[in-house]
């Protein structure tokens, strides 16, 4: 299926190693849909509100009955990525979990023909695991890090038995991640064929 594609690369602000991926995804993505791709390609959980933050405006999900006075949300599906290349933004940054802050900048990095034998999202590549979920941000992370690197060290057990598995930095969990991400292109592969066959679902 022949559609304009943009090259997105997210990382992760703070980090060392660098946390990153990349991945071709369809122009006419909405912020909430690069929201869901995050959460896949990163390894997050979908557990805490999120915002994508473009200049002075904010997409997330609206919560009127939280409304504490500040800057207006704006639902995410209500923004796509080919209005934001329209209007020249080829970058914001994709805050989740508000406690922790985990702030991720977004990068379009080119625009292209989509190839006519791929499904999109397509995941190309990246590196270094994500945190795990409340750890306590960056500063939370690092000594996690510390702790679960170094089996001498006093909070070792403690650490591996939170996390609950082994924690390894450098294993993003490609299989799942592509698995996940293929699931996702071949859902939204239905809809996309029924549009263009007038309403007619293609069989399988």
């Amino acid at each position: 299926m022949i559609e304009p594609i943009a090259r997105i690369h997210i990382s992760l602000q703070e980090t060392s190693p660098a946390i990153w991926r990349r991945l071709d995804v369809p122009l006419s993505t909405s912020l909430l849909s690069v929201h869901d791709i995050i959460q896949i390609v990163m390894g997050w959980t979908d557990s805490h509100l999120f915002a994508s933050h473009v200049g002075d405006s904010q997409y997330g999900v609206p919560y009127p009955e939280y409304d504490m006075g500040g800057p207006r949300v704006f639902h995410a599906k209500s923004m796509h990525l080919k209005t934001l290349v329209g209007r020249g933004i080829d970058r914001f940054v994709y805050e989740y979990d508000f406690g922790d802050s985990w702030r991720h900048d977004i990068v379009i990095e080119e625009r292209m023909v989509g190839l006519p034998d791929r499904d999109y999202p397509f995941f190309i590549d990246g590196e270094g695991r994500c945190p795990p979920e409340d750890v306590g941000g960056v500063s939370g992370f690092e000594e996690f890090l510390e702790a679960v690197r170094k089996p001498r060290h006093p909070e070792h057990r403690r650490m591996l038995a939170w996390y609950g598995r082994p924690y390894d930095p450098a294993d993003i969990d490609e299989p799942r991640i592509r698995r996940l991400i293929e699931d996702m292109a071949a859902r939204r592969r239905g809809p996309l064929m029924s549009h263009r066959k007038g309403g007619r679902t293609e069989s399988p």
